[in-house]
């Protein structure tokens, strides 16, 4: 019998799929990927063997989706369409290159996943797998099954006794990981809507917030984020950290009309509070320790680099180059950020750097100036004479 590789989620089109795909011939074997998404796998396990699958491999990535995908996107200042940090995109190509791998491990030529023909997921994985194993075919159920519908796939179950999840309550479709929250569909798909305050998974509405404001430090080496109010935590564990806290003061919301990738608008609320924190300190700190010059294109190659990320095409040789930039960018990017947490809203109220390109013998207006103001006119001239009528 043929071996598949089935990305599974535990979900009710993933469990419908290993049956379905058990009825076309295949062996399937379930991968779980956990990128930090805060769920208990021993049931999610057990529904994929009652399912029909052969056995079910679960493969710890989050540290690896912290170190080598969620930093890099940092360092570069990634954010799409200035108000999506990137959380289930990021995660994505190394959720591809793991179910890549346990394919390649169990001797499996193809492999599957549960994604719709009308969403950005199913491009990023199966680019992925196209760049990094060629020779793997690549099965969309949900692309190709007879099953048009939410109700004909529960009455698929039905009929074959399978013991899918019960029902959510949830009106949303929900995504989660160490980096965020992704939440769409109900009533959300109307942008004139308001998200109601049951849309949101991790944050606390602004308004119900504590009154007193929280400030947080975040040190960082090379654009690293390296601790918390002078504590040194992996960087898991940082993320972890902000999450809690940013999430009690109501950080990290987001709501935005969205482009796809496949050419449709889409309406997508998100949470991200160690995201926000962390890019709000990242760029803080650039502003004190990069020349103009510099800051000016890295606003260039943030702007690609998150275009790269949101359209599948991580394993290129753009984005690798795109890398080596983004470190030497970052070699001066060492520091303290400070930052106050207040009701939803988020400042940073103090930074400081021993590669601070600020000097305040320059820019003060008081005493012990040593800015020369009598350079201003040759300047202005100078500046100005481009532009000067003849």
């Amino acid at each position: 019998m043929k071996k598949i590789v089935l990305a599974y989620s535990g979900g009710l089109d993933t469990s419908v799929a290993i049956r379905w795909l058990s009825q076309k011939g295949f062996q399937v074997i379930a991968f779980l990927a956990d990128v930090g998404q805060g769920e208990d796998f021993g049931p999610i396990r057990r529904r994929a063997l009652a399912c029909g699958a052969s056995q079910v491999v679960i493969k710890d990535l989050r540290e690896s989706f912290a170190r080598e995908y969620i930093l890099p996107a940092l360092r570069a200042g990634a954010v799409y369409e200035r108000k999506y940090l990137l959380a289930t995109a990021l995660s994505r190509p190394l959720i591809a290159k793991a179910l890549g791998e346990a394919a390649v491990a169990h001797g499996a030529r193809t492999v599957a996943h549960g994604c719709t023909g009308k969403g950005n997921d199913q491009v990023r994985l199966e680019v992925t797998l196209k760049i990094l194993f060629p020779r793997l075919a690549v099965l969309a159920p949900l692309r190709e099954w007879e099953l048009k519908s939410r109700a004909e796939e529960i009455r698929y179950a039905a009929r074959h006794k399978l013991p899918i999840a019960p029902p959510s309550q949830s009106r949303f479709s929900i995504d989660q990981n160490l980096w965020g929250v992704s939440i769409e569909s109900g009533p959300l798909e109307d942008p004139w809507v308001e998200p109601p305050p049951e849309a949101y998974q991790w944050t606390k509405e602004p308004s119900r917030a504590p009154a007193r404001p929280l400030l947080v430090t975040v040190d960082w080496l090379r654009g690293v984020p390296a601790g918390i109010n002078g504590k040194r935590l992996s960087l898991t564990r940082l993320i972890e950290r902000l999450n809690h806290l940013g999430s009690a003061h109501g950080i990290g919301r987001s709501d935005l009309i969205e482009d796809r990738l496949v050419g449709i608008k889409s309406r997508e609320v998100y949470e991200a509070p160690a995201a926000h924190i962390l890019h709000a300190a990242h760029q803080e700190l650039e502003q004190l320790t990069l020349d103009r010059e510099m800051l000016i294109f890295k606003e260039i190659v943030a702007g690609r680099y998150a275009r790269l990320v949101y359209d599948g095409l991580w394993f290129t040789p753009l984005k690798a180059a795109l890398d080596r930039w983004v470190d030497e960018s970052q070699r001066r990017v060492s520091g303290r950020v400070r930052l106050k947490l207040y009701r939803g809203t988020l400042a940073a109220v103090g930074r400081g750097s021993p590669n601070a390109l600020y000097r305040k013998a320059l820019a003060t207006y008081q005493g012990k100036d040593e800015f020369d103001q009598r350079w201003a006119g040759g300047f202005i001239a100078l500046w100005g004479l481009p532009y000067a009528k003849p």
